[in-house]
């Protein structure tokens, strides 16, 4: 069975992820759910000769813009009998482009150069969504063929309170992993029963980095199927690709960021491969790809890459 859930001000909610935030829909574990999202406040919208969406529009009247820094997310969606320490199985199963056009903004005291740029410029692409790309505003088109959510989460723990949706954290959130296109999977850690899954922050197009700290900023729908898994335990959010293993990690010091991640696949690859840890950091430095996912977002992100063809038994 495939559930619907659509972006509105009944169904947002814009800058937090919080604990107690009620579902917006409720399915069984390994149902899917098509889920779209929009991005941007007032300031973000390009001319209404381009087509302003209803349910973005809507969002922006009803709260006026974000509860804390962060993004429009919609959700969250429970899935029935999650209960906390398991794992949720997010299968992206489709992505598609929502509308027709795009943000990127540079501006002061953000991105990887805070202090190099004096004040803020709006760049507008426009979408072509039969070609899937965009073309900026100076005449390069940039291909969409990849697009992803740079925002996927559950529910944080309830001690943490209200937290913004900018810095990638165990539950998830803002983790700009531009890997994680349509036919990968994110496993996420479970904080609260039910899970609470939430999406958003569409990306068009990003590079490694997201140097000034945004992508293609448009709106997408995704198509998810979404597991419990109670024959896992995660520390951390991690990923699959047709072909790879990802671990990732987030810290404000990028070096720890690395140690954290290389740590879990240490752990990964040493319970399936049945390696030593000796063996499994020593096989790492040779075939395992160790990627800054952004550094814009307080926590920044590393991300390692194994070829899943590393983890078959070898003893």
């Amino acid at each position: 069975m495939t559930h619907r859930l659509d972006a509105g001000a009944d169904t947002a909610h814009w800058g937090y992820f919080d604990a107690t935030l009620a579902p917006r829909a409720t399915i069984a574990s390994g149902e899917r759910i098509t889920i779209s999202t929009v991005s941007g406040g007032p300031e973000m919208l390009p001319p209404a000769d381009w087509g302003h969406p209803p349910g973005l529009l809507d969002i922006q009247r009803r709260f006026g813009g974000p509860t804390l820094p962060g993004h429009i997310c919609t959700g969250p969606v429970a899935v029935a009998g999650a209960k906390v320490g398991q794992v949720l199985q997010v299968d992206i199963e489709a992505i598609e482009l929502h509308y027709d056009w795009g943000y990127t903004f540079v501006a002061p005291l953000v991105g990887a150069l805070p202090d190099d740029f004096k004040a803020k410029r709006v760049f507008h692409s426009r979408i072509d969504r039969a070609r899937k790309v965009a073309k900026l505003p100076w005449g390069h088109e940039v291909s969409l063929d990849r697009p992803f959510f740079g925002v996927m989460a559950v529910a944080p723990p309830a001690e943490w309170g209200r937290v913004n949706t900018l810095p990638p954290r165990r539950n998830g959130g803002n983790l700009d992993n531009k890997e994680l296109v349509a036919g990968t999977t994110l496993y996420l850690p479970i904080f609260v029963d039910g899970a609470n899954f939430s999406v958003g922050d569409a990306h068009g197009a990003q590079g490694d980095g997201e140097v000034c700290i945004t992508a293609v900023e448009t709106g997408l729908i995704g198509t998810f199927k979404l597991t419990v898994r109670d024959d896992m335990s995660l520390a951390w959010p991690m990923a699959e690709t047709p072909t790879h293993v990802l671990t990732m990690a987030f810290d404000p010091d990028l070096d720890t960021a690395v140690q954290i991640a290389l740590r879990s696949m240490i752990d990964l690859l040493s319970s399936r491969s049945g390696l030593d840890r000796e063996e499994a950091f020593a096989l790492m430095s040779l075939v395992a790809d160790v990627r800054v996912t952004q550094v814009v977002n307080g926590n920044k992100g590393i991300h390692v890459m194994l070829d899943k063809k590393w983890l078959a038994k070898i003893r």
